[in-house]
């Protein structure tokens, strides 16, 4: 049954979604899977993985204060929640200082560490109101989602 979906088109551009709302692989895995590996147009694999990236970024803006707090109570997930607070805080300095600007960059940028879940992560740690972070972290993913899908395409060369 799962061959049968994963051969039919929306089940590739789910699969596509789906990638890309995993973590640490996000966007920067799903483009090149859905361009390369299944054979899909670039149109669909560029929204199919922005929609798939932006799909946690409300969870996570909404409740990620409150599933720290009670991450915290357990004493052996306590250090590794103290751990992503202190990586969210790091990448929210420059946040802080440029708000939404330092936001969309941090998202935009397609690189291990940045994207849309570490840009909601800082932004929740930061207590950025939702009505500020989601429109960059929107604006974020849209770019880095053209860079790697320009980039899959060869139209950029990083390796010249």
């Amino acid at each position: 049954m799962f061959d049968d979906l994963l051969a039919s088109l929306w089940g590739r551009i789910i699969t596509v979604m789906a990638v890309s709302a995993v973590p640490v692989v996000e966007l920067r895995g799903s483009i090149p899977l859905g361009l390369h590996t299944f054979g899909l147009g670039w149109p669909a694999v560029y929204a199919a993985a922005v929609a798939g990236n932006m799909l946690p970024v409300p969870f996570i803006l909404l409740f990620m204060r409150r599933v720290f707090k009670w991450l915290m109570t357990f004493k052996r997930l306590a250090p590794l929640v103290r751990r992503l607070e202190k990586r969210a805080h790091l990448k929210g300095r420059v946040m802080k200082k440029y708000a939404k600007w330092g936001l969309l960059i941090l998202v935009a940028i397609p690189l291990p560490g940045t994207g849309a879940w570490t840009g909601a992560l800082a932004a929740a740690a930061l207590d950025m109101r939702i009505k500020t972070a989601f429109p960059a972290i929107m604006a974020g993913v849209m770019i880095a989602g053209a860079i790697v899908t320009l980039v899959s395409l060869g139209v950029i060369h990083v390796f010249s």
